[in-house]
């Protein structure tokens, strides 16, 4: 059965898409841990990261690089913080969080609950700035 990102990147499921190439998609977590908060995924249904090869492995990452810079212009932060756990989904993805300070970071933080207009918000300003 296909995880929930594959159906994500097929339209199936709805998402504040951020970007795509042929190969990749962007799109917001629906549980962010600040604004902004991007989930990087390769459209090839992989269960962890480390398990792409290494073209795969330097296109996400040049990938993801390119979204980082459109968060950092668009959501006001310090830095954008990069996580790889692969727990939650079996499909491989990179979140990129807007961060102010390393707590930001903490996965055990409580989720932000924000409204479609907030998350409609900041995926255009995101793309706006690629």
């Amino acid at each position: 059965m296909a995880s929930i990102f594959s159906r994500i990147v097929a339209g199936e499921i709805p998402c504040y898409k951020i970007a795509e190439n042929e190969r990749y998609f962007a799109f917001l977590d629906i549980s962010p841990l600040t604004p902004g908060h991007t989930l990087v995924i390769p459209k090839r249904e992989v269960d962890y990261l480390y398990d792409l090869d290494d073209v795969e492995i330097a296109e996400i990452a040049v990938f993801a690089k390119k979204v980082a810079e459109a968060i950092r212009k668009a959501v006001p932060c310090k830095r954008i913080g990069s996580a790889v756990i692969g727990l939650e989904v079996p499909h491989a993805h990179i979140h990129l969080i807007p961060i102010q300070k390393e707590k930001d970071m903490l996965f055990s933080n409580p989720k932000l609950k924000l409204s479609q207009e907030e998350m409609e918000k900041i995926a255009a300003e995101i793309r706006a700035q690629f």
